[in-house]
């Protein structure tokens, strides 16, 4: 499978990057080591030593350096080996190992898969409203055994709640919902308004809606390629104008998929409430985070598996599937993906002889 390179992926929550401790994570089939170093930056190395071919990860991490730990061979931020403790010292000129650009923001590790001297900071789109700065974050995470475009589909298509979560995020309404998709440039947008609905009592407690309160439920997803999305939900009392909706506050989750392989992914998910709501706020990310995981990891994940395990390494598309109204979001993202990836892969061979 081809994945987009030249792009920034999530390689976690900035926060799980402790200074001293090196992280090895596989990305788009590749073992990366990862570690923060003396003066807080974000690293990160191919996680193959070129002498033996042992991975990095189980080596030391001394001085912003990592020891292999078969052979002692030490590279450094630049991935250059630095210290060849055998013989007379001599470093043989392949003695070095590929440099991932790193970068911190949003409360996000950011990693550029692809050649490092197109790795543009300005090409991060804005997830300002995850930053720990400004909102408690509800963090969380999921290794999910299928492709990272299903998951995109599940979360820009979310007529499924309705029926696969109806006891928890959905309701009759929602399949019904308005549906509008939105393209600007390389972003989409899928839009989903309901009208007059009941949620679940357990949603209605969580957003502080009064039981019973008939509500106007907007459920808009904005995805950014390759794979990174953010949700903006809200609730206005049934038949409010639009008005009294714009002037209403938002819950954002951001959903980040990052592929592991062609066959599984990395799902990073959090939940934010402004800090202006005081220690509320903080519980109630943590709380919020905590229900969110019950439908994401014993609904959702299982669906996923289950269609990963019918797709196999078939190609989606030449599987004919079948379209419904709701998945013009999906769609739209597949597609401008792909196209995506044949430029940057036609443009590979323009410089690449």
């Amino acid at each position: 499978m081809s994945f987009l390179r030249n792009c920034w992926y999530i390689a976690g929550w900035a926060d799980e990057f402790i200074k001293g401790q090196l992280v090895p994570r596989i990305f788009l089939n590749e073992k990366i080591v990862m570690f923060r170093d003396s003066k807080g930056m974000l690293q990160a190395l191919q996680d193959r030593c070129p002498h033996r071919f042992v991975p990095l990860h189980l080596g030391q991490l001394e001085n912003d350096q990592i020891r292999c730990a078969y052979h002692g061979l030490s590279f450094d931020c630049s991935g250059a080996c630095v210290h060849n403790p055998h013989g007379n010292g001599a470093i043989p000129k392949a003695a070095k190992v590929r440099v991932y650009p790193m970068l911190e923001r949003y409360g996000f590790a950011w990693i550029w898969m692809g050649v490092a001297d197109r790795a543009d900071p300005g090409a991060i789109p804005d997830f300002s409203a995850m930053d720990p700065q400004s909102a408690y974050i509800g963090k969380s995470y999921l290794h999910v055994k299928a492709n990272y475009m299903l998951e995109t589909d599940n979360i820009l298509d979310l007529s499924h709640i309705e029926f696969l979560h109806g006891s928890s995020l959905g309701s009759a309404a929602v399949a019904q919902g308005v549906i509008e998709v939105e393209q600007h440039g390389e972003t989409v947008h899928s839009k989903r308004t309901t009208h007059n609905e009941q949620l679940t009592p357990e949603l209605e407690r969580l957003r502080g809606i009064p039981a019973g309160q008939r509500v106007d439920r907007w459920l808009n997803v904005r995805w950014n390629a390759p794979s990174n999305m953010l949700l903006d939900s809200g609730y206005t009392p049934s038949g409010e104008s639009r008005e009294s909706r714009e002037s209403g506050q938002s819950v954002y989750v951001a959903h980040m998929f990052t592929p592991e392989t062609s066959s599984a992914t990395h799902y990073w998910f959090g939940i934010a409430f402004p800090k202006t709501l005081g220690e509320e706020g903080r519980r109630l990310a943590e709380e919020n985070i905590q229900w969110l995981l019950q439908p994401f990891t014993n609904e959702d994940m299982p669906m996923l598996q289950a269609q990963q395990e019918v797709l196999g390494d078939q190609d989606f598309w030449t599987l004919n599937p079948v379209l419904l109204a709701s998945d013009g979001g999906a769609v739209r993202a597949r597609r401008l993906l792909d196209k995506m990836i044949r430029q940057e892969q036609a443009l590979n061979e323009l410089i690449i002889p």
